[in-house]
């Protein structure tokens, strides 16, 4: 018999690259600490548990690079893919799952697979020699005695940050009188409507005093972690209220594209976004309000939102600890760890940022080590694809310092097209039925469905020399 692929966490990262390993035919066991052992953001004990928001972001494939690894994730058979589409909510152009069912799919696919054992336990060291191919997929919230054993390894210090989570509100008691649906720009996504925001309004005096009062919140102090490199991408709200006074009327407070249904002749000066957060409806998040505000601050001045005066929080605002290795100099083309061969890394611990990323290079991990257990050839995917993309970011995408040698400069990223290799010379960009010439943001829509386009077919071209695998469905 085949010996296993030992995988050490069970979140979205180690749950595709089981998936992926076992659909390849090659025995897995996937090693999960929950609820042996708990973390400060987990509230169950089902694999891919999202802890955060419960949005994969946009879904189009043609103009945006997370939506275009939506499509490569499909293509090849993603089980976090299929588990997402199958228990979406509507989020206009974006693709939020039903967090509980989604997990809960996610988990009901491992237990029922043949070729995959799930053993609840903490794996508080390196894998064992005789665990000879084995992947580390412990995300964001290592287990610090996992964590101390990589730096052992590795020789590398790993870096840690927060990420913050946003708070949750029951719908029910949001004025809606007050409030009303509608997505920015009424963009219509997969399940939605193109109402599928609930937007409260501040006019210019209520935001100046909201974003003083994020300012002068007593906050959760950390003495041990202080100078923490947040990640821009999941900044604490006060934290970017901190930069200036103006900051978040334009990201994500910003009221562009959005016309008060109850007075549509006002301008709001800046808009509260609360997105479904289940698929019954009951509950909503609030769009980029990661907090380390302490519990009753958050209660005190999430309040003072138009329409969220009587609101109910399901689940307040907190922090948990992101740690990862610094790839580029630590891990091979393939996830392998240099210092030992058949040891891999997959997931947020390896420096990408977000769901889909996180599972996309679970995605790769399982193909590699499944193709290496079967003495199959590893093929990588092309850099022109989303995932060879970020596969690049992760193991050589960094810039060396000349005026600092030796410095750390790798630091976590989503998928984007800043990732990607340019169009090639002569690239037509126009369809065959256009004859005038693209300017300005119409050319640089054209330019990244240029990009899409070359993507998917070279994705479709690697899938198909790579080992088959069946549907996650």
């Amino acid at each position: 018999m085949t010996n296993p692929i030992h995988i050490i966490g069970g979140g979205l990262a180690g749950s595709e690259a089981a998936w992926q390993a076992a659909q390849a035919g090659v025995p897995v066991v996937l090693h999960e600490m929950r609820p042996v052992r708990g973390t400060d953001a987990h509230k169950t004990d089902g694999l891919a548990e999202l802890v955060c928001s419960n949005s994969f972001r946009s879904d189009d494939a043609e103009a945006n690079a997370v939506g275009l690894l939506h499509a490569e994730m499909r293509l090849a058979n993603s089980l976090i893919m299929a588990c997402g589409d199958a228990h979406q909510v509507p989020a206009g152009g974006a693709l939020a799952v039903d967090r509980d069912g989604f997990s809960a799919a996610v988990t009901a696919k491992l237990e029922a697979h043949p070729l995959i054992g799930i053993v609840r336990e903490e794996v508080t060291g390196l894998p064992p020699g005789n665990w000879d191919q084995a992947i580390i997929a412990t995300g964001p919230l290592t287990a610090p005695s996992l964590a101390e054993a990589i730096a052992d390894q590795t020789g590398t210090d790993a870096l840690a940050f927060f990420d913050a989570i946003a708070p949750i509100v029951h719908f029910d008691t949001i004025d809606m009188n007050v409030c009303w649906f509608q997505s920015r720009y009424d963009k219509v996504g997969p399940g939605g409507t193109g109402k599928d925001y609930i937007n409260c309004p501040l006019d210019k005096a209520q935001y100046e005093a909201f974003v003083a009062a994020l300012v002068d919140g007593q906050k959760t102090e950390f003495k041990q972690w202080e100078g923490t490199p947040y990640f821009d991408g999941c900044l604490p709200i006060e934290v970017m209220a901190e930069r200036g006074v103006e900051t978040l009327r334009h990201g994500p407070m910003k009221p562009m594209g959005l016309t008060n249904a109850h007075n549509p002749t006002v301008k709001a000066y800046a808009v509260v976004q609360l997105r479904q957060d289940n698929a019954l409806g009951t509950l909503y998040n609030m769009v980029g309000f990661q907090t380390k505000l302490k519990h009753g601050e958050q209660v005190r001045i999430f309040k003072t939102i138009p329409g969220l005066e009587n609101a109910e929080f399901a689940r307040l605002g907190g922090l948990h600890r992101n740690t990862y290795i610094n790839s580029p100099t630590l891990l091979d083309p393939t996830l392998q760890l240099k210092g030992r061969p058949g040891l891999r890394f997959a997931g947020q611990i390896t420096g990408c940022e977000g769901y889909v990323e996180s599972a996309a290079i679970g995605l790769l991990a399982g193909r590699f080590a499944a193709a290496e257990r079967l003495g199959q050839p590893i093929s990588a995917p092309p850099a022109t694809t989303a995932f060879g993309a970020l596969l690049n970011h992760i193991t050589g995408g960094h810039i060396v310092s000349d005026e600092e040698p030796g410095k750390r400069s790798f630091q976590p990223m989503n998928v984007n097209f800043g990732l990607f290799p340019p169009l090639e010379p002569g690239t037509k960009l126009r369809p065959d039925d256009f004859e005038g010439r693209f300017r300005g943001k119409d050319k640089t829509i054209a330019k990244k469905k240029a990009t899409t386009a070359r993507a998917l077919r070279d994705c479709r071209a690697w899938l198909g020399m790579a080992p088959t695998v069946k549907a996650a469905e």
